[in-house]
């Protein structure tokens, strides 16, 4: 059984007191204030950061001001993309390179518009994530004829890993013998005009 136990500090009629009743109401309005004040933070630190939503957002490049043979990177999803405009020669040399891990991409990432030679929508244009199937370094580009002692002396043109010494070609394809079990990830990228691409979105517009 439970006992009633009766508050001495409040009278019987304080319910029918107008000052104290006024005080109540005053005082309970106070709270409800109080807790909002607190609320509004707390939900505010949850929703997402305008750079957390901005890491997930499409890039638009305007591929016009590539360099022929110079790689130029842009950050999407806090990765590097590497945008490289091939030469009509680094083109040609693409079909006649041997010693490829996956000459088709049969087991790579990519969208299958860029499962190709090229690995790309347009020929000229290579979009490849920049990090090493590997274990996750950043490759670096080194130039046909280059004379780097890191790669062959037939060496095609393409992209060495300095971590643990795995080869790409210029469509982001792994050579054979390589720690990196894969090609370069080619991202879902799409052109909205002649030179303005659009990376992130596939070719329908649906976000990656």
């Amino acid at each position: 059984m439970t006992t009633a136990t009766l508050r001495h500090d409040v009278p019987a009629n304080a319910g029918n007191d107008p000052q104290r009743r006024q005080w109540l109401q005053g005082t309970a309005a106070l709270g409800v204030a109080a807790a909002a004040g607190v609320a509004l933070p707390l939900v505010s630190s949850l929703a997402p950061s305008e750079r957390a939503k901005a890491m997930g957002a499409a890039v638009e490049v305007d591929t016009s001001a590539l360099v022929p043979g110079v790689t130029k990177v842009v950050e999407w999803r806090g990765k590097p993309v590497w945008l490289l405009k091939r030469t009509p020669e680094q083109l040609a040399d693409l079909e006649k390179i041997n010693g490829l891990a996956d000459p088709a991409s049969a087991k790579s990432v990519q969208p299958e518009y860029a499962r190709n030679t090229h690995r790309s929508i347009k020929p000229e244009v290579l979009v490849a994530v920049g990090i090493c199937t590997h274990l996750g370094c950043s490759p670096s580009h080194v130039a046909k004829g280059s004379n780097n002692p890191s790669v062959p002396a037939d060496w095609p043109g393409g992209f060495f890993c300095p971590c643990h010494g795995s080869t790409f070609d210029l469509a982001g394809r792994v050579f054979v013998n390589k720690p990196a079990p894969t090609n370069l990830d080619i991202p879902p990228h799409m052109y909205t005009g002649d030179t303005t691409l659009v990376i992130g979105e596939d070719a329908n517009g649906i976000p990656a």
